[in-house]
């Protein structure tokens, strides 16, 4: 299980070729990736910044993935997180799971990105039109999580 927090944007193919290398036993491979929006809560996003506490935000995005394999039967789950400027269409965010079915796939690659979405330790910074503004955690988001039944 691997987790990777860079600047660099990342090519899909290439990360689930990667992922699935050498794995016949995959039945399943489900991928999320996250791009950034030109619009939010009503105004233009010109840019999005996005911060990170080095070392605690890996660790936290690991822990998750080890949670993951503890519930479902996975073979292997990656994490790719940009942090830095990003512009609208980038992409922000890779979580791609493979196992042997694609329910626990996909419940797995659910389960990572909205404990990602709510707990790990990311900053969002938008530039609008009227000025930067930091990104509040969503209810929505909030309301994802418990349906995992994890302790806050």
């Amino acid at each position: 299980m691997v987790v990777r927090v860079q600047t660099e944007d990342f090519d899909l193919t290439t990360e689930v070729a990667q992922l699935r290398k050498d794995s016949p036993k995959v039945g399943a491979v489900v991928t999320f990736v996250g791009t950034v929006r030109d619009l939010n809560e009503g105004e233009h996003v010109a840019e999005m910044a996005l911060e990170h506490y080095p070392g605690m935000t890996e660790k936290s995005l690991q822990d998750i993935l080890v949670q993951a394999k503890s519930r479902w039967d996975l073979f292997d789950a990656l994490v790719i997180h940009r942090v830095g400027p990003l512009q609208p269409l980038e992409q922000i965010v890779l979580v791609a799971v493979t196992s042997a079915h694609r329910g626990e796939a996909f419940q797995a690659c659910e389960f990572i990105i909205d404990y990602l979405k709510t707990e790990a330790p990311f900053w969002k910074k938008e530039q609008t039109p009227t000025g930067a503004r930091w990104v509040d955690a969503r209810v929505t988001d909030d309301e994802a999580l418990k349906k995992w039944s994890l302790p806050r």
